[in-house]
């Protein structure tokens, strides 16, 4: 069942997420394979991933090699403006103040005060994921942190309602980076991908040219696997 309404989305909320990639091309037929995507042309150098033909996902091309090859979670806000001022006056930074992105809504950059990059997301014409939690589309957002204690109390007061809300349904955790990654690994957002066969997916992961970071482990939320695709993006695989 699609879910494509912008109601759907509280602030707090994981909405949508990308990657950011050298070869786009490369990545279409990596992803397309994997999780049975599709893609259509979508705004500038972005190409919409679409799950039986419902968003899932945006695939970007790096407009600076410098740039990190990383897929990006965004959180729904009604107000992009003012969620960037809060995270700036609880200790995050901005790393690009909220542009409109053409007519489908307005985004911005941000990270935690540990430096976990996460996006911002005002939808207009694009609400954000048509379809979630189910094979092939996005199923969990999980913050690796250095200090826990810090991440509950940052992320507790900026998305008190999706994470404590008397109707909340979280689609967001946390966890000590060394709990999966070594102690040295900067603090960040792993993206979560459902599938049917965490096993079956793994040997499509490395026949796609990707490799296994984590081998499967069991979570509060499910089996998990960590991968990276065939240009280093790291992502996650999961089965509830």
């Amino acid at each position: 069942m699609a879910e494509n309404r912008a109601s759907v989305y509280a602030e707090g909320v994981p909405c949508w997420v990308d990657a950011q990639l050298a070869d786009v091309e490369a990545g279409k037929r990596f992803y397309g394979e994997l999780f049975g995507w599709t893609f259509e042309d979508w705004f500038g150098p972005f190409a919409q991933a679409l799950k039986d033909g419902e968003p899932v996902a945006a695939l970007v091309r790096k407009m600076d090699g410098r740039l990190p090859t990383v897929w990006t979670v965004y959180f729904a806000t009604p107000d992009a403006a003012a969620l960037a001022r809060r995270v700036r006056a609880a200790g995050g930074q901005v790393v690009s103040s909220p542009v409109p992105a053409g007519e489908l809504g307005v985004t911005a950059l941000v990270t935690d005060p540990e430096g976990a990059v996460f996006a911002l997301w005002q939808p207009a014409e694009h609400p954000g994921f048509g379809r979630r939690h189910e094979p092939g589309t996005f199923a969990w957002a999980e913050l690796y942190a250095r200090d826990t204690e810090a991440a509950n109390a940052f992320y507790g007061d900026l998305f008190q309602e999706a994470l404590f809300g008397p109707d909340a349904e979280p689609d967001f955790g946390r966890a000590p980076v060394s709990d999966v990654f070594p102690a040295e690994m900067p603090p960040h957002f792993l993206v979560h991908f459902a599938v049917e066969d965490v096993p079956a997916a793994l040997e499509d992961v490395t026949r796609l040219g990707g490799r296994i970071q984590a081998p499967p482990f069991d979570t509060s939320y499910g089996t998990v696997a960590v991968v990276t695709d065939n240009q280093g993006a790291s992502f996650a695989l999961l089965h509830r």
